[in-house]
């Protein structure tokens, strides 16, 4: 017995240090990547940000093109990893929507090779069926939906489509994050997500005024830009 307990030991550590150098190279990828771009980066430029022969990456990825998906993939599940504690550490569930824009917003912002990433992979990859973001978005939404569909059956959120609500808040943080990396802005992430959370949270109405935007009268709103839309795209830009 205690020769099979030795080899579990063994086996654990080995597993420990294989996971430590593939988390390695995966943080390396993603920083060559992002500098260098997909089509200039090379496999022997991450290797040797590692530390480790050309061939140890080959051990652990089949190809410069694995590379690039595993380091996205490893971004996302660290982002996963993040949005479960604090998930998991909320006692109230819109304290946990807003802890988790809050966590979203700061870990692009301290992982902006992982925005690049999703940059090339859109222009270098564009024929794939579902981006990597999406891939993960759509595997671990579950939790969220489940608080959404708690809030609006208590009644503290509005009765609209529990997909309504997470789309167009996934949207909002979407657009966040690549607002926030192309405009490089000095805003702090705190205060990003105040303003983002208070208008996700409260909306930019007051009073009386926020009882009359109906999806009736938003619908009303929108069909009127289409006929603009529309009339543009026959006469041009000037008013007629």
């Amino acid at each position: 017995m205690a020769v099979g307990a030795s080899r579990r030991r063994k086996r654990d550590r080995n597993q420990e240090l294989i996971n430590r150098r593939r988390s390695e190279i995966l943080a390396a990828a993603a920083t060559v990547f992002a500098r260098q771009g997909y089509a200039k980066a090379d496999v022997q430029t991450i290797a040797d940000e590692v530390g480790v022969a050309k061939g140890t990456l080959y051990h652990y990825f089949g190809s410069k093109e694995q590379i690039f998906f595993a380091a996205a993939d490893e971004g996302m599940r660290q982002l996963k990893d993040r949005l479960t504690l604090v998930y998991g550490k909320s006692t109230d569930p819109i304290e946990a929507i807003a802890a988790g824009i809050y966590v979203y917003l700061h870990f692009f912002d301290s992982h902006k090779s992982i925005v690049e990433l999703f940059i090339q992979e859109r222009a270098y990859f564009a024929d794939r069926e579902k981006p990597t973001y999406f891939v993960h978005r759509d595997a671990n939404i579950g939790p969220w939906r489940e608080l959404v569909a708690l809030l609006i059956k208590d009644g503290r959120l509005r009765a609209n489509s529990v997909d309504q609500i997470v789309d167009a808040m996934g949207a909002l943080l979407y657009g966040s994050m690549f607002t926030s990396y192309f405009s490089r802005q000095k805003q702090s992430v705190e205060s990003q997500a105040v303003d983002l959370i208070g208008v996700a949270f409260n909306g930019i109405l007051g009073g009386e005024h926020s009882e009359t935007w109906t999806p009736d009268k938003i619908r009303e709103v929108i069909d009127g830009a289409r006929r603009t839309m529309r009339q543009i795209d026959r006469n041009g830009l000037t008013p007629r």
